[in-house]
Order: structure tokens, then sequence, then C-alpha cells
């Protein structure tokens, strides 16, 4: 996964997959989705990131579960 922020636009773009956009999808005027032929998720475009989203700190937490 990348998190890609642009300061000029403010603008976030955090990409999931490396997969090829096959259709955006407007979740509201701010955030869309790009989804891949199969309908799996791509990438969200995240408008006006510094209201909408806490950009200001990322981080990466991954549960570690223990084997038994």
């Amino acid at each position: 996964m990348k998190v890609r922020y642009f300061s000029d636009t403010d603008t976030a773009y955090v990409e999931f997959s490396e997969n090829d956009s096959a259709e955006t999808r407007e979740i509201n005027e701010n955030i869309y989705i790009d989804l891949d032929q199969k309908g799996n998720l791509v990438g969200m475009t995240i408008e006006q990131a510094s209201t909408q989203a806490n950009i200001s700190e990322i981080s990466f937490l991954q549960d570690q579960q223990k084997a038994a």
C-alpha cells in the first residue's frame, strides 16, 4: 500500500493495488474509489485531505497473532 499527498492540490491518494483502474466511483464530493475490472479496490482519492482525513500522522498497525 502506498499513500501519496499532493500539497499543491491538498489531495491524498491511497493505492491498495497496482492493478489498472477500470472504473472510478464517487463516494461523496471529496472521496473517490478506483476499482479494477473485477470490482476490487485499487485506490482511493481524498480531496481536501487536510480537512477530510488526519493526514498529519500516518501509522501502520498489523495484528500480531501467534501460531498455536
